[in-house]
């Protein structure tokens, strides 16, 4: 029986051996800090946020104005 041991230990130690030649080993790990950058969806914009009276009524939504009443 410990023939049987030794031949199944010297075969995983050769499949082993075949595994690291083939894959090699992992990559590095890498931080979670260095895989996200956080930046705004969208620049700030002064016009973006002013009044303008003229264009206003492009910004409603409402069925009346859809259907041109």
């Amino acid at each position: 029986m410990e023939s049987n041991q030794h031949t199944q230990g010297t075969a995983d130690a050769i499949e082993s051996a075949a595994r690291r030649a083939t894959f090699g080993q992992l990559p590095a790990r890498i931080r979670y800090e260095d895989m996200v950058e956080e930046k705004a969806a969208t620049p700030h914009h002064p016009s973006r946020y002013s009044y303008d009276p003229e264009g206003s009524w492009r910004s409603f939504a409402c069925v009346a104005a859809d259907l041109g009443l």
